[in-house]
């Protein structure tokens, strides 16, 4: 292969001056000011150094700019079961929690207000005898046997939606073996 460029100049015979010792150069105490693209020129100088005043840049004003939002489009390709196990584990378990905490403030208030001895009353005169009382709704729904039933819904919520919710990761990857999965589109809030 042949160089085409021509003869090339030898750095061993180069006559002018470093980078350090050129005109103008800083003094390595002093402070360092980087080049300017655009010389600086003394006020009231007026064009001298051979620059134009219209090279001189200046800011613009008026110009609004609007900040670019960068996005980034994202695809969901797999579920792993054992995180979505423990994540939908914990949080049943903060439902089941919020479930029974939620009946027990409804019957309180509920026995506050006097509803079950009003409406007890109207079902034990409809259902009683002479001989017999009827039945008695206040100690059918007494706090303890409802929050027991509550717990027991709570429970068996804990165990199916962790099911449920692992069956459905299984599930989604499965079928985004097939589609390519969830498509998200993700934007830089600024």
């Amino acid at each position: 292969m042949t160089d085409t460029r021509g003869p090339k100049p030898s750095y061993d015979t180069y006559n002018g001056p470093l980078p350090g010792e050129r005109a103008g150069a800083q003094q390595p105490g002093g402070p360092y000011h980087p080049p300017q693209a655009y010389g600086a020129q003394a006020p009231g100088a007026g064009g001298t150094g051979g620059q134009d005043a219209a090279a001189v840049r200046r800011p613009r004003t008026g110009a609004k700019t609007t900040p670019r939002t960068r996005k980034a489009r994202l695809r969901v390709a797999k579920a792993d079961p054992w995180s979505v196990m423990k994540v939908s584990f914990l949080l049943s378990i903060a439902l089941g929690i919020c479930t029974v905490v939620a009946a027990s403030v409804l019957w309180m208030v509920m026995d506050a207000m006097g509803v079950f001895s009003t409406v007890g009353g109207t079902i034990s005169e409809a259902t009683g005898s002479n001989e017999d009382n009827g039945f008695d709704l206040q100690s059918f729904l007494s706090l303890p046997r409802v929050l027991m039933f509550t717990s027991v819904i709570a429970v068996i919520d804990v165990v199916l939606m962790t099911a449920l919710a692992t069956l459905g990761a299984f599930i989604y990857n499965l079928s985004a073996g097939f589609v390519g999965g969830v498509e998200l589109t993700l934007a830089e809030d600024e």
